[in-house]
């Protein structure tokens, strides 16, 4: 208690300065993950991908983030087990945070798409184990992580094979392209729509006083879906048929009518990914917050101050911003080629399953779901589609994950118990 009360204002400044560190590697990286397929696509320019993320991921990290984190990211340690020295705590959440935000700058420095979710998760397993002990984790919840790296590919990507495979049957196959892709279009856009507004629904404003049912949830998605759907009509009418462009690749206006619906899809996976991950940076700060100010006393939630959530926007478009063109080149052009079909059908895919998995209470991870579902749209060609040696140094970057956040997280907390205690 006497060292809360000594270093608070100190512990307060390192929390914000690490929180906005590790939000700037979920720009970084983990945005860098939503629109990358967008970008390859050629839907958008890499300009214009910072530009959205920087109106919609700010808006969801602002509007639906949440006033309310719970301090104890999902469930992964015992808060009681550090009940009577509070300083043990606040020493693993700043570890936790730094150690983070370090293996995402390393993993975005080098283009890997690895999962912010699980960096932190790693990063407070480190301090847990070695600040309290083996048992103060609950490593069913671990087991679940490591599940997540199989089944959340596997979901995405069968998904997104599914997509591309109905777009090949009901518009690329027919008699006229064309002419079926602005009939079939408005009911992809409307997919868009509905499913990304049932990821906010569902995730977003879990933290906001709006209490929707599962039901009502489904009946303002729709809404919504509609809404989007007409819009994308009016967008989709304006395409025309660009006859030399058809000459050089058979398929470009197509590819054209697609682009609206690229375009609509990077801005909603924005404002839902911007609700949805900046827990990562300020659940570990909304601890230390709260520990601080009540003087050493732990709750299982803490009061956010708005500047806070408007700090985590801040530094998630400031990492997309600076570093996040590695990773997003990756995803758009490294594992397979995409086109607007290909990468609307991708965007789809990560956010439908997105919407599976919290649900059904899945412990998945945006980035894996990202890279399964562009694999499974290159698999709708053939393996021969895919760069194996690509996707191989992905997936080890997502088994190093785990343990590089707990060593890291580990030595940053016998450093900072070192210097305060």
């Amino acid at each position: 208690m006497e060292i809360i009360a000594e270093w608070g204002t100190v512990f307060l400044i390192m929390a914000v300065v690490f929180g906005v560190f590790m939000s700037y590697g979920i720009g970084a990286n983990d945005v860098a993950n939503a629109m990358g397929t967008s970008v390859g696509s050629g839907a958008i320019t890499v300009k214009q991908a910072i530009i959205i993320a920087a109106i919609f991921e700010f808006a969801g990290a602002f509007i639906a983030g949440g006033n309310v984190t719970s301090t104890i990211r999902s469930g992964i340690m015992d808060a009681n087990a550090v009940a009577g020295s509070p300083e043990l705590l606040v020493y693993g959440m700043l570890a936790s945070l730094l150690a983070a935000g370090i293996w995402l700058m390393a993993a975005s420095s080098r283009g890997w798409p690895v999962s912010t979710t699980h960096s932190i998760v790693g990063a407070i397993i480190g301090f847990a184990v070695a600040g309290i002990g083996i048992d103060a984790v609950h490593w069913g919840q671990v087991g679940g992580i490591v599940a997540s790296w199989f089944v959340s590919p596997l979901i995405g990507g069968v998904i997104a094979l599914l997509l591309m495979l109905s777009i090949r049957k009901l518009i690329l196959n027919t008699d006229n392209p064309f002419k079926s892709a602005k009939k079939w279009g408005p009911v992809y856009v409307f997919l868009v729509g509905w499913i990304v507004s049932l990821v906010t629904l569902f995730k977003g404003l879990k933290h906001l006083d709006l209490e929707l049912s599962t039901l009502e949830s489904v009946i303002a998605a729709t809404v919504i879906g509609i809404m989007v759907a007409f819009i994308g009509k009016l967008m989709i009418d304006r395409v025309k048929v660009d006859e030399k462009a058809d000459r050089r690749f058979h398929y470009a206006s197509v590819e054209k009518v697609f682009v609206p619906m690229m375009i609509f899809t990077a801005c909603a996976m924005a404002f839902a990914h911007g609700s949805n991950d900046v827990a990562n940076a300020i659940g570990p700060l909304a601890a230390v917050v709260s520990v601080v100010q009540s003087g050493g006393e732990i709750g299982q939630k803490a009061g956010l101050p708005l500047w806070i959530l408007a700090l985590g926007g801040a530094g998630i478009v400031l990492g997309l911003a600076t570093m996040g063109y590695r990773v997003m080149l990756t995803i758009g052009t490294k594992i397979t080629e995409l086109t607007p079909t290909r990468g609307y059908c991708a965007t789809l895919a990560a956010a439908t399953t997105v919407v599976l998995a919290s649900k059904t209470g899945l412990p998945v991870s945006t980035t894996q779901i990202a890279v399964g579902a562009v694999m499974g749209v290159g698999l709708a060609r053939g393996i021969g589609a895919l760069d194996m040696r690509v996707i191989l140094n992905i997936m080890v970057s997502w088994v190093v994950t785990l343990p590089a956040g707990a060593i890291l997280s580990a030595l940053l907390f016998f450093l900072f118990k070192g210097i305060f205690s």
